[in-house]
């Protein structure tokens, strides 16, 4: 499928952007409070005593600000950061050129850290617990161990998929948090951030609207604020109002909870051909012709966050929410039907 204006996963477009837009500091990054005063104390913590952070696990939906997290821990830390992801080290040969080039209290973070090789990941290990590296010389018999030690340096981890995390990997980790979806009102003070960097004048209202239909990720804001800004540009004289944004919505096809043409499919889809669910997932999928892997990280984190979505253990269900929402009648047998389900 094209990509949507809504996706939360990163976009062709959406480098330079993001780039001019991330936060620098603590003191800039909007939101996940929880999150950011443990490592606020974290890092004085750790500069206090002059030692490396806890290694840190980072996950949550995509577009949260998980890299951004580990872009202000380095400034902060004053040390610098090697960024890679998880495909991108296909040979534990791969991982011991990184870690090997890293000096003391330097930051590794590595998105996607799910999807690490489990040969490599193996290497890591010994790597975070003992800062050191373990490599076998030669082959058979005569083969025989080798052990460099590495600097003290702090590997912060970043995933969607926390289960898929194996357990020693977790175990390994100091400190865990999670990030969560944004509230309306931190991703508006993100758009008015945003807005003010590049220079767009914006009324509270159009910052509203937008930051209504953001799905509580501030990724998503920014880019539907750049449409906004296009569209001012063009049709309003470059000032962001409550129609302005409105009328780009519409266009778009982004309705006033932030859901788009696909995100309707998945539900009419429950309700309309499976009477509201239980379906099963994989059966969902194959209905809008897409993989059940993209709708389970995609699609159902913010339609259950809605609670527009309901998972039982006979398949996925449209709750009232839905249906209201869709402005469809929501029968009484479904309301007893999914009383049971979820008792």
């Amino acid at each position: 499928m094209a990509e949507r204006i809504v996706s939360a996963k990163p976009q062709a477009q959406d480098g330079a952007l993001d780039t001019s837009l991330r936060p620098k500091s603590m003191r800039d990054y909007i939101g996940q409070d929880k999150v950011k005063g443990n490592l606020e104390i974290a890092i004085a913590a750790s500069k206090k005593r002059s030692e490396a952070l806890d290694h840190i696990l980072l996950y949550g939906p995509p577009g949260l600000g998980k890299t951004t997290l580990a872009n202000i821990v380095a400034v902060e830390m004053g040390v610098n950061i090697k960024i890679t992801s998880g495909p991108a080290i296909e040979r534990p040969g791969d991982l011991a050129a990184i870690l090997t080039n890293l000096k003391k209290d330097d930051i590794l973070f590595i998105d996607e850290v799910h999807r690490l090789n489990k040969t490599v990941e193996e290497v890591l290990y010994p790597a975070m617990e003992d800062f050191a590296l373990d490599i076998i010389i030669g082959k058979g018999p005569g083969a025989r161990s080798l052990r460099l030690k590495l600097p003290h340096f702090t590997f912060i981890g970043a995933t969607t998929r926390y289960a898929m995390i194996s357990a020693p990997l977790r175990n390994r980790f100091g400190a865990v948090y999670r990030l969560d979806f944004y509230s309306v009102e931190n991703i508006k003070e993100i758009v008015r951030r945003s807005a003010q960097i590049l220079g767009v004048e914006a009324e509270e209202a159009g910052l509203e609207e937008i930051a209504r239909r953001a799905r509580g990720t501030p990724r998503v804001a920014n880019r539907l604020l750049k449409r906004v800004r296009d569209y001012a540009e063009v049709m309003a004289e470059g000032r962001i109002t409550e129609a302005v944004a409105r009328e780009t919505m519409v266009r778009l096809e982004v309705d006033s909870l932030g859901l788009d043409e696909i995100d309707h499919r998945v539900l009419r889809t429950i309700i309309e051909k499976y009477d509201g669910g239980p379906v099963g997932l994989d059966t969902v999928a194959a209905s809008i012709s897409e993989e059940s892997d993209t709708i389970q990280d995609v699609y159902e984190p913010y339609l259950l966050q809605l609670g527009f979505l309901g998972r039982t253990s006979r398949g996925r269900v449209a709750t009232r929410g839905a249906y209201q929402h869709l402005g469809l009648a929501y029968p009484e047998k479904a309301a007893s039907e999914q009383g049971s389900l979820f008792n």
